[in-house]
């Protein structure tokens, strides 16, 4: 799978299908660039959209981001959960998988 750059436009369309892991990100923040290799390794696994916070504050304020790097997983059933800060692909895999 590819990673997706997301907007406000095709977020809703993409989200709703669920097993989305959404990335509220930086290009200015240093651990934000740590993660970018983390989701790279686990793109096979899981779809990956990457949501610049400074280009989406609709979506920013929706969801209450309020520090970056933000997870979001989305899953099939509607619901979502929420990790803040870095972390390795291994413990990205055990987030989604609650």
């Amino acid at each position: 799978m590819e990673i997706i750059n997301g907007n406000v436009d095709n977020f809703d369309s993409v989200v709703s299908k669920g097993d989305v892991l959404v990335d509220f990100y930086a290009s200015w923040c240093g651990p934000c660039k740590m993660l970018a290799p983390e989701l790279e390794e686990i793109k096979d696994k899981v779809q990956i959209m990457k949501i610049d916070i400074d280009d989406n504050l609709e979506l920013c304020k929706r969801f209450g981001v309020m520090s970056v790097p933000t997870l979001v997983y989305f899953k099939k059933d509607g619901s979502y959960i929420t990790n803040i800060g870095y972390m390795t692909s291994d413990e990205i895999l055990k987030f989604i998988q609650k």
